[in-house]
């Protein structure tokens, strides 16, 4: 698939995002002010660097229709004009130096922060009318189908977690506090973090779940296509469904993952200092995964799905 062919305003903004990625990657560098204890051009950059691989994420899937297309092209106008419009509201908070998520502290900032979760709300339900078009669309690679499946509900239940951090805190509801609602579980925001991404390292942080969910759009197809490239070297991997075993096996550790991840800040932990509890099951995590793959790598596979898939010599 060209890119000419892809979604094209979703292809616009993708740009728009990687030069806005630039700039404020500059600001960083220029820029000496910080929010919350980091450079307050951050999280302009993490999010435009987010939306670029969104935008181009939804225009390969809004590709993959068939019978709906047209349809498909107008959620991806939605989801391309919501990007935009919160972009915009993160970016000009950062220059004024406030905050952009979770701010009643003026009427300004309490109108700019709903508009955002407006959009999101409409992002997030224009996903899912797209999932569920791809659900009921016969897509002719079986592996493939899957790995898009499972992206698109993993994806959707990792960007859902973000509504969980809009809920306002027990200190806040104390305080009568302006910031209503928070990202970090057990801490305030603004805490020690892991570097580039600033998960708390103290306490429980819900971007984790959030991002490791979210990403699952682009993780699994990936697999899917790694698994196609593999079958080169291994013949094994040629069968559809082999290819197809694997993939469930990994869309389903996912999910477990970011359940996990999800848990574990929930519970106010840092993912940077997980207890026993997290650790073992973790492992048992890891355990499924690998057994699940071995099962599916040596189970039986039908004959006639032993072919060469497309594009592999």
């Amino acid at each position: 698939m060209r890119v000419a062919q892809l979604h094209r305003p979703l292809i616009v903004v993708a740009v728009l995002m990687a030069a806005l990625a630039i700039g404020t990657a500059a600001g960083i560098a220029l820029d000496d002010r910080t929010l919350l204890g980091v450079p307050v051009w951050l999280k302009p950059f993490k999010f435009a660097v987010s939306i670029a691989i969104y935008s181009v994420t939804i225009a390969w899937l809004v590709s993959l229709l068939d019978r709906r297309r047209r349809l498909g092209w107008w959620i991806g106008a939605v989801i391309a004009g919501t990007m935009l419009v919160e972009m915009v509201i993160i970016v000009g908070q950062a220059g004024r130096g406030h905050q952009s998520h979770f701010n009643n502290q003026t009427p300004l900032d309490a109108t700019l922060y709903s508009v955002m979760g407006a959009t999101i709300a409409i992002a997030w339900l224009s996903t899912a009318f797209l999932a569920v078009l791809l659900l009921i669309e016969r897509l002719p690679d079986r592996p493939a189908a899957l790995a898009v499946r499972f992206g698109l509900l993993v994806g959707l239940a990792g960007m859902g977690v973000g509504f969980l951090m809009t809920m306002p805190t027990k200190a806040q509801l104390d305080s009568d506090s302006d910031i209503i609602g928070a990202h970090a579980v057990g801490v305030a925001d603004g805490g020690a973090g892991i570097p580039l991404v600033n998960w708390s390292t103290t306490g429980g942080d819900l971007r984790a779940g959030h991002f490791i969910g979210m990403h699952a759009l682009q993780a699994l197809p990936l697999l899917a296509f790694g698994l196609v490239l593999l079958s080169r070297r291994f013949a094994r991997l040629r069968a559809d469904r082999v290819r197809a075993r694997l993939i469930t096996v990994a869309g389903t550790a996912y999910a477990g993952l970011t359940v996990l991840i999800t848990w574990q800040a929930l519970r106010g932990q840092s993912i940077a200092h997980p207890d026993g509890l997290t650790l073992g099951a973790f492992g048992v995590l890891v355990a499924f995964a690998l057994l699940g793959t071995l099962r599916a790598v040596r189970a039986p596979a039908v004959v006639a799905d032993d072919r060469v898939p497309a594009g592999v010599a």
